[in-house]
């Protein structure tokens, strides 16, 4: 059996994570949160009727990326386009008030920046509101975001590319991406979207969940087993995509079932949830791909950075809203498992 990282393992890997950069490509959000009471039903549809008690607003989609890792490392940044808009200052204003660099964010004309309106009543989601329009960059804009890439790979260890679907990477852009990053020696990890299939060929590791992994291997879905090690389907799809994406790692999240590793050289591993409570699963994911990057970056070997992960994303799932966790969170995940 392949050996877990004790506590003490984890915290040499977190104090290797604090010089590492990172720099986080893809559909820049502005995530807002609407919180209030419901207290009655409105009578003009039978729907509830939110008493507003306070709003909230982070950086959301790949910028929330970027918040993970900036509680592990004071060089985080995030490539991408926002609108020329006041959601898109307010985003900016976030990100610099976070810590998190926004040199290579690229204001567009006359596109708005994607806001994300979720409304909860106590800690019940009532219903989210999306405001967005898909669209590819325009040439002058791509000619902008590589070279803003370009400026940025000199002191990046990793290249993480966050796909919301919301039009930022097409085929030409993400290849051209992962090219660059590779070629210049960084970590590149690749969180990829159904809604929008791409190659994604030569990125260190990419990350689906069980639904994309199979809709990308083309395979017709079935229902898990609990031992993912024994999903004879899933190993199969597994298999197919680490051919067609010519990745060295593929780590698939499974929901409730933890994280499924398979690398390249044949390695193996499953590692069960984590997660204690679940009260919000929206950013999870983010969670999963920030440490899972920035571990390997800091020395980890791919078990050890897929322990850190699903701790990480157990942790997040506890909390409300799109969250993050600090290290001291992920250090006392491991303790308390070890404990059990």
């Amino acid at each position: 059996m392949e050996q877990i990282p004790t506590a003490r393992r984890i915290r040499e890997i977190i104090d290797k994570m604090a010089d590492r950069h990172a720099l986080t490509a893809g559909d820049l959000m502005l995530d807002e949160f609407i919180w209030g009471r419901v207290s009655r039903i409105s009578p003009e549809a039978p729907v509830p009727v939110v008493a507003v008690d306070r709003e909230t607003h982070y950086p959301g989609g790949a910028a929330n990326v970027a918040r993970n890792l900036r509680e592990f490392t004071t060089r985080a940044g995030v490539l991408g386009l926002i609108g020329n808009d006041a959601a898109g200052t307010r985003l900016c204003q976030l990100l610099e008030a976070g810590g998190i660099g926004t040199n290579a964010v690229i204001a567009r004309e006359g596109g708005p920046t994607t806001v994300k309106t979720r409304i909860i009543a106590r800690t019940q989601q009532v219903v989210r509101v999306d405001r967005e329009r898909i669209e590819a960059p325009g040439r002058s804009e791509r000619i902008a975001l590589l070279a803003a890439l370009e400026r940025a790979l000199p002191e990046a260890d990793a290249v993480i590319l966050e796909d919301y679907g919301k039009g930022l990477l097409d085929a030409d852009l993400a290849t051209e991406i992962i090219r660059r990053a590779r070629g210049a020696g960084c970590t590149v990890a690749v969180d990829p979207n159904t809604c929008n299939p791409l190659p994604w060929k030569g990125a260190t590791v990419i990350k689906p969940n069980r639904h994309e992994a199979f809709a990308a291997a083309g395979i017709p879905w079935s229902e898990p087993t609990p031992n993912p090690l024994e999903d004879k389907t899933l190993l199969k799809v597994a298999e197919i995509l680490l051919t067609e994406w010519e990745t060295d790692q593929l780590l698939i999240t499974l929901s409730e079932l933890g994280m499924l590793l398979i690398t390249r050289d044949g390695l193996r591993h499953h590692t069960p949830t984590r997660a204690r409570e679940v009260f919000d699963v929206s950013g999870a994911g983010d969670t999963a791909i920030a440490l899972y990057t920035l571990a390997l970056c800091a020395g980890a070997a791919p078990i050890e950075a897929a322990e850190i992960a699903n701790h990480a994303s157990g942790v997040v799932v506890g909390k409300l809203g799109t969250a993050t966790l600090r290290p001291e969170e992920l250090l006392a995940s491991f303790e308390n498992h070890a404990h059990r």
